[in-house]
């Protein structure tokens, strides 16, 4: 900013605690901080005697101006700062690439009847959580191990409110359910199969190993030999789930173990999950960090990204070494998990092999996936810098690509496809029914499209809404088509007065993509380079999630064509009409003497085709 001052602005920070953003020149945030003192911290960044670090350096370099956000305590200013930086993934910040999520099994044993079932969050609702688990997988096969063991109904019924009112599922058929919803099970016999579920989930396999070994012998005595092969499958199931879950140590505690390597600007980190003194699984992360970061600094950024979206915190974290700001850091695990976190770091025994043993498998992940990496950056961020290039412009991390669909004669369906610094973002794609347009217009419908999207976005942003997905804008739209489709785009974003860059992805006459038109040019694209892969990917994507939108309607019955509404024609002359002009201008320009050729036309029905068109036109 022009009249931001910085060694004027420097002299009006407070000694307080709280959190500073570096903006550049176009204002983007590049850096989020959080200091005890405002004051001495960020003085600090523009005092050239202080050796800063070369990635310090560099966005020193860049820094427009600064914002301060001041808060009550230096814990607060944490809280404030994870925030800041997971909502605009600052350039400078030490940034964990993967944002995963880790399924729970849920048992319910709030209700009269409970059922366990898969949980992606840990909510305050009185039911039992077990995990979290790595693989959505395992926690799936697991569940539907524990109801083949113990019979729990899978149902969403209400109980005992709906005792009675239906007929049993499937499941009661097939001996997998005990039919709670008829009352063949009273509700104390169903809670004792709750009870051995919650054993079973404990890790107390005993019991039931014994129990389906005895069963498979007798079932095998009395040669019945396919319910012996059931409890021999059953059996087998449950060794899996047994040895997957091993003794790690004796303390029976829930602990992360947690190291890392790094080689220049790539990081990996490894957490072993340790539930109740089990193993239940792994994970390793990616980081992006500057070459000169420290493994304390490291170590610090990704817990503190990584635990202010976990829904489940352990009693204690085993760490390679002292991390910064490890005190305020516990504070804060502390008071999310709203009992007592440690951060540790052992020095001898089985905890230090194990921290030992997550750091060569850290190792291991780094040196094999190093070479993926780099070609996987090539693919997403290397094409968006070469896109920049192509067109021209600076600072594309979100892009957004329209489609329309439509069969002849059925409406039109909108798609919007969102990537950002290369990949997929689905959770922000939308889909859009067409309901101001009649017919086939794919500018029309593109026209409403755009608008809805962009009439919703600034309205959640002037009444500052972060539920209805449109508020964030585009650093570039992708319209799939050339000239007509970019002009469209452009008159929408001139009535609603939003200046945002359009460009078009323009097929050649075998619908491959031959080159991008941008400000009145087409500019041709290397076939063989990561960016035309990249736009090629964009305008696939788009396609795609408009026709299979289009189909799911299809396929629901909300849609319908526009011979539906001709007096006379049936499915069997509405497929034939269909299968025998290649679209609806056809059925259109046809002659009554052409109408009359099909087989199930008569001379009335090919009139009253013939009529709707040219009363209809």
């Amino acid at each position: 900013m022009e009249n931001f001052n910085i060694q004027e602005e420097l002299k009006k920070l407070p000694g307080k605690p709280g959190v500073y953003l570096m903006h550049d020149e176009k204002d983007a945030i590049i850096y989020v901080g959080k200091a005890i003192s405002l004051k001495n911290r960020v003085r600090q960044y523009f005092q050239s005697s202080r050796n800063k670090g070369a990635k310090i350096e560099q966005m020193v370099t860049h820094i427009s101006r600064f914002e301060y956000i001041v808060t009550d305590s230096e814990l607060e200013a944490l809280v404030l700062e994870c925030n800041l930086i997971k909502e605009h993934r600052p350039k400078y910040n030490t940034m964990l690439m993967d944002d995963k999520s880790y399924p729970f099994i849920k048992v319910t044993v709030n209700e009269p009847f409970p059922r366990v079932m898969l949980a992606r969050q840990m909510k305050k609702d009185k039911a039992k959580y077990f995990g979290p688990y790595t693989s959505a997988g395992a926690v799936k096969d697991t569940i539907e191990l524990i109801r083949k063991l113990y019979h729990i109904r899978s149902c969403n019924r209400s109980l005992p409110k709906d005792i009675g009112k239906e007929r049993p599922c499937l499941n009661y058929h097939i001996h997998q359910c005990q039919a709670p919803c008829q009352g063949y099970i009273s509700q104390e016999e169903y809670r004792k199969s709750i009870d051995e579920v919650v054993r079973f989930l404990n890790g107390h396999y005993d019991l039931v190993l014994k129990e389906l070994e005895e069963k498979m012998m007798a079932a095998s005595d009395s040669l019945e030999f396919e319910k012996a092969i059931e409890y021999r499958e059953l059996l087998t199931s449950v060794q899996k789930v047994a040895q997957k879950q091993k003794i790690t140590d004796t303390a029976g505690d829930d602990r992360d173990i947690i190291a890392m390597a790094s080689e220049g600007e790539d990081a990996v980190v490894q957490v072993f999950f340790i539930r109740s003194g089990r193993l239940i699984g792994r994970d390793h992360f990616y980081l992006k960090s500057a070459e000169n970061d420290t493994e304390g600094e490291i170590l610090s950024s990704f817990i503190k990204q990584f635990y202010a979206g976990t829904p489940y915190i352990p009693a204690e974290l085993m760490l390679p070494e002292e991390i910064e700001d490890q005190d305020i850091i516990e504070e804060w695990l502390t008071a999310r998990r709203e009992r007592r976190v440690h951060l540790r770091i052992p020095k001898k025994g089985t905890k230090e092999k194990l921290v030992e043993l997550a750091q060569k498998n850290a190792q291991m992940v780094l040196k094999n996936d190093r070479e993926r990496l780099k070609r996987e950056e090539g693919r997403t961020i290397g094409a968006v810098k070469e896109l920049e290039k192509i067109l021209g412009l600076k600072g594309i991390i979100r892009m957004e690509a329209y489609d329309i669909s439509n069969t002849n004669g059925f409406d039109s369906v909108g798609s919007m496809v969102v990537y950002e610094h290369g990949k997929p973002k689905r959770n922000d794609y939308r889909k859009f029914k067409i309901k101001t347009v009649q017919g086939p217009d794919d500018y029309a419908s593109m026209n409403e499209v755009l608008t809805r999207r962009f009439g919703h976005g600034l309205r959640e942003q002037q009444e500052e809404s972060e539920t209805g997905g449109f508020q964030i804008f585009p650093d570039l739209i992708m319209m799939d088509g050339g000239r007509g489709q970019v002009n469209i785009a452009l008159e929408v974003l001139e009535k609603l007065h939003l200046h945002i860059p359009v460009c078009g992805m323009v097929k050649d006459d075998n619908h491959r993509t031959r080159g991008l038109y941008f400000n009145n040019t087409e500019l041709p694209i290397d076939r063989n380079s990561e960016c035309f892969r990249l736009i090629t990917r964009i305008q696939d994507e788009a396609h795609r999630f408009a026709i299979t939108f289009h189909r799911q309607l299809r396929s629901k019955g909300q849609v319908h064509s526009v011979l539906d509404d001709i007096p006379g024609v049936g499915p069997a002359r509405r497929k034939d009409l269909m299968r025998h002009f290649e679209n609806i201008d056809a059925i259109r320009n046809a002659t009554v003497e052409e109408l009359k050729e099909l087989p199930s036309m008569n001379g009335k029905s090919a009139q009253e085709v013939y009529k709707f068109f040219h009363r209809n036109p």
